[in-house]
């Protein structure tokens, strides 16, 4: 039987903007069939503009027949973008970790939790007159919450927010100017595969 893989998320894992097959996700499966791994198409339960609360009433409806192999977590930037706290992520991001963890059969060790992208660096930021710096501050401290409170439960975390700084990133967003295209997201799916590659041949 096919390997499960559970991907939980925002617009930034159901592509907004992008073709089904270009999201990082269903690259991931990709990747890992090339490399001989037997996995099925991802689950995805992700939304463009989802916040944590958002994500955990989905979570809540979403039923699960039998725990996932692999599951990923990517949430934050909507909290971060409507101004929402800190301290109200951590509580949130906690609790949604603590769910990944069970969807994956109580094994940390099968979540990978993938760090927010800066968004202050898109033509979407400027059109809009963001300050990039504080947005990349405030990215910054979100993230450090994330990662702190993955890595106290031992699940994985992957960063993706310096490929999303990277130069020559800003030609690789599709049409809205903010959200990553096919090409960025397979510079994501390269920092991801080599610990879901591990996560799947440990199983």
């Amino acid at each position: 039987m096919p390997a499960t893989f559970l991907a939980l998320g925002d617009s930034y894992t159901i592509g907004e903007g992008v073709a089904p097959g270009e999201r990082w996700p269903a690259q991931l499966v990709a990747r890992l069939h090339k490399d001989g791994i037997d996995i099925a198409d991802p689950r995805i339960i992700a939304m463009t503009g989802w916040t944590t609360d958002e994500l955990a009433e989905a979570m809540d409806a979403a039923s699960s027949a039998r725990p996932y192999d692999l599951v990923t977590l990517l949430i934050g930037v909507n909290n971060q973008y409507r101004g929402r706290s800190v301290d109200e992520y951590r509580a949130q991001f906690r609790d949604l970790l603590l769910r990944a963890i069970e969807f994956a059969g109580g094994t940390a060790a099968h979540v990978i939790v993938v760090s927010i992208p800066d968004w202050g660096v898109t033509p979407f930021a400027a059109r809009e007159g963001r300050d990039a710096a504080r947005v990349a501050r405030e990215i910054d401290a979100f993230n450090a919450v994330a990662c702190a409170e993955t890595g106290g439960v031992g699940a994985h975390w992957i960063d993706v927010t310096t490929l999303s700084r990277a130069t020559g990133s800003r030609d690789e967003l599709v049409a809205d100017g903010l959200h990553p295209s096919g090409a960025q997201y397979a510079r994501w799916t390269a920092a991801i595969l080599p610990v879901a590659r591990k996560v799947m041949q440990e199983d």
